[in-house]
């Protein structure tokens, strides 16, 4: 019997945002963004919203690399006068079909808060500033200034001579993407030119806005081992400190890459059940040194050998690896505001929340790869304030509470044992209480001919006790009397 003890106090409100998934054009690496969208009907396809909605982002994130050389003016107003681009990071061409407008409708049409990545001087990378065979592709503050005008100013003559009188009211914003670490061999801006240049761009940002909340970049730079937290936590004019966190399981030998995991499955399970320590020790790291700022973890995922096409995260024990960093993140909710656990959508990368098979699928057939599947579960039964929670055995599980309803998330970290749930809410009676939960064997991959593999089921618990099957995640949601 593994008791799990929930204290009905509740310690701080936990932000929506934890939620959040990761949109950036990925080239000819994934087709990713292009692929949700209809270039015959210039709208998003109707079943990729549909998913979506089941996936449930609180937050989408429009960036990363790609906004190291992006102008957004180049993908804004009428579509024969958008200017394509060389997508320099991930290969081809990008043709600014999908720009401003066409982000903040996506995440109305999801009921997400946008949250924008500004090109902030290229990173300080000469090669990203002035490409070859393109323009000039360093953005200024001017620039990014602009954009928060566009995006929030009522009376912004751009975006209202395109048509769109309302303004967008995109509260978030990131400034600069991944600035200390090394991109195809060079390096950018040092911790001291970020700081200045960070602090030149959000001045001018928080001019035209200052109701806007700002993220600067905090991650430590692994080749020099130089901080660059608690430098950048000085800056008075951001709210947030952001990092990424690209992980594998963090013991050596790891068989999760390539297809040799399939040669005996059993050998994966203490890796994958290992690999969301790294994740709370990065987390531990930076709350360590960003003073009074919140966290946010603005990229976060697998990342093993062969890059993000990896087959064991189409399994379903890569679900239960990620409800568990899940769950590490929730014990830190106290500071961080923002995070994910995947990239958005595509049809080759395995680290995304959500699979396009492609074109020929999409009036309809898209999936939720494990960690979508996971992400969907906890983020649709989870509580507005976080309450302490132990457990006594080989479950791994935090909990939550909104008025009277505890939510618990649950992974059963034994592969191949059920484990027998005693449920104590500290003297509390239980009125009512489900598990919608995912159970299957650890092996099995989700591929387009099996999309419902990992559904969710419902089970009305009788009492106080629940059985959890072997290598389920599960959201226990709880009704107390009176």
């Amino acid at each position: 019997m593994v008791t799990i003890k929930v204290g009905t106090e509740k310690r701080h409100e936990i932000s929506p945002y934890l939620y959040m998934q990761f949109m950036e054009p990925l080239g000819v690496c994934d087709a990713a963004v292009d692929t949700a969208w209809d270039l015959w009907e210039n709208e998003w396809y109707p079943g990729v919203i549909e998913k979506v909605r089941e996936l449930g982002p609180t937050m989408v994130r429009f960036g990363g690399c790609f906004a190291s050389y992006y102008h957004w003016r180049e993908a804004v107003g009428p579509r024969k006068e958008r200017i394509p681009m060389i997508n320099h990071c991930w290969g081809g061409i990008y043709h600014n079909q999908i720009g401003t407008h066409e982000v903040i409708d996506f995440c109305r049409k999801v009921d997400a808060e946008p949250l924008i990545v500004v090109n902030m001087e290229s990173e300080g990378l000469l090669f990203w500033q002035e490409p070859k065979n393109d323009i000039c592709r360093k953005g200024t503050a001017e620039e990014a200034a602009d954009w928060v005008s566009y995006c929030n100013d009522p009376d912004d003559p751009l975006r209202r001579a395109h048509g769109q009188e309302t303004p967008y009211g995109v509260k978030y914003w990131q400034i600069g993407n991944e600035t200390s670490y090394t991109v195809f061999g060079q390096r950018g801006f040092t911790v001291q030119q970020c700081h200045d240049v960070t602090c030149r761009f959000a001045a001018q940002m928080k001019a035209r806005d200052p109701g806007i909340r700002l993220i600067g970049w905090g991650d430590t730079d692994v080749d020099k081992k130089e901080n660059w937290c608690r430098p950048m936590s000085q800056i008075d004019e951001i709210e947030l400190l952001a990092f990424h966190h690209h992980f594998d399981s963090g013991l050596p030998d790891s068989p999760l890459y390539s297809t040799k995991y399939r040669d005996d499955y059993e050998a994966n399970w203490p890796h994958l059940m290992h690999a969301h320590q790294s994740l709370d020790a990065h987390i531990r790291a930076m709350r360590a040194d960003a003073g009074n700022k919140r966290l946010a973890i603005t990229e976060g995922h697998y990342m093993l050998p062969g890059r993000n096409r990896n087959e064991v995260l189409s399994s379903w024990g890569a679900g239960v690896s990620y409800a568990r960093c899940l769950n590490t993140i929730m014990r830190h909710s106290d500071v961080v505001e923002i995070a994910t656990m995947a990239d958005f959508f595509g049809n080759v990368w395995q680290v995304n929340a959500m699979m396009i098979p492609g074109r020929y699928f999409t009036d309809g057939i898209c999936y939720l790869q494990p960690v979508g599947a996971v992400m969907s579960l906890f983020r649709h039964h989870q509580g507005r304030f976080a309450l302490d929670a132990s457990v006594s055995g080989a479950v791994d599980a935090v909990a939550s509470m909104t008025d009277d309803t505890v939510y618990i998330h649950a992974a059963n970290t034994e592969m191949r044992k059920a484990q027998q749930l005693k449920l104590e809410l500290g003297g509390k009676t239980i009125k009512e209480a489900k598990m919608f939960y995912i159970a299957e064997d650890p092996a099995a991959e989700i591929t387009p001919q099996n999309m419902d593999v990992f559904a969710v089921k419902t089970l009305q618990i009788e009492g106080d006790t629940v059985t959890l099957p072997a290598a389920a995640v599960a959201a226990i949601e709880i009704t107390l009397e009176g």
